[in-house]
């Protein structure tokens, strides 16, 4: 993912992060565009087949990215600051099928995306500033056979190499660590919590059972999205309002990859 910054005509701010589903892979410094690994594989990955090649020629692709949208912005008397960024990527299936990606978008929208298996560009807004860069991008052929092969041939190949160096990163497993409390809105109402955090990889099940049933989906039960931690684990919260004393027992069931056939059962009270 490359975001831009455009203050103006002569200022430009590129930032850059690489991810292998959720596991960063890199991150380009603004300042001077170095890249810097953020493990010790991917350096090894990436040394690996013709990666050094095409790192070595990113910086002449990200000026010639500045260049032309400074000549856009021009043509079609856009104002700055203008913030761009670009999302690019393939997609690997289990049954070895695979898709490429390459979006564009300016200011959070989405602007032109190329279709790999057209070799085209294709508009996704309505507006001059869209209607420019597909156009001015068509006139690219090599660019797009370039792109074709990338996403179709080397982004695929690279996956598998970085898959080889980092399997233990990114197959790892790290079993949830549940606690549950309660919380006393008021006198009639009672807030069970369990919280689960450190978990790894992201996919969890957390449920509440009452008297050894599951709880289902309704007003008193709120479950949080999958938040991430800061060490690449996840973490949630699973909230169930209840009245005080109802003669009901209570327990919080995680069941996670690295429980294996086991679930995690955490009792309240």
């Amino acid at each position: 993912l490359l975001t831009s910054l455009f203050a103006n005509i002569s200022f430009a701010e590129m930032t850059a992060v690489a991810v292998l589903g959720d596991v960063p892979l890199f991150v380009m410094d603004p300042a001077d565009w170095t890249i810097h690994f953020h493990w010790p594989w991917v350096s090894q990955a990436a040394a690996e087949g013709d990666t050094e090649k095409l790192m070595s020629y990113y910086k002449i692709a990200l000026r010639n990215i500045i260049r032309f949208v400074h000549d856009v912005v021009h043509k079609t008397k856009q104002h700055y600051p203008l913030v761009m960024q670009v999302r690019v990527g393939c997609v690997r299936y289990p049954n070895r099928t695979s898709w490429g990606f390459l979006d564009i978008g300016v200011g959070g929208n989405d602007l032109v995306a190329f279709v790999v298996d057209k070799l085209l560009w294709e508009m996704r807004q309505s507006s001059q500033l869209a209607e420019q860069v597909m156009k001015d991008l068509s006139k690219e052929i090599s660019v797009m056979v370039f792109l074709e092969d990338l996403l179709s041939v080397i982004c695929q190949k690279h996956i598998d190499i970085l898959n080889r160096y980092g399997r233990a990163t990114l197959e790892r497993k790290e079993v949830p660590v549940a606690t549950v409390f309660a919380r006393t809105p008021s006198p009639q109402q009672l807030l069970l919590v369990c919280h689960v955090t450190a978990f790894y990889p992201r996919p969890i099940s957390v449920a509440w059972l009452r008297d050894g049933q599951e709880v289902p989906a309704g007003p008193a039960l709120n479950t949080s999205t999958i938040l991430p931690n800061a060490d690449l684990t996840y973490q949630l919260r699973s909230v169930l309002a209840v009245a005080p004393r109802d003669g009901h027992s209570y327990a919080c069931r995680v069941r996670h990859r690295s429980l294996g056939t086991r679930s995690l059962l955490i009792p309240w009270g």
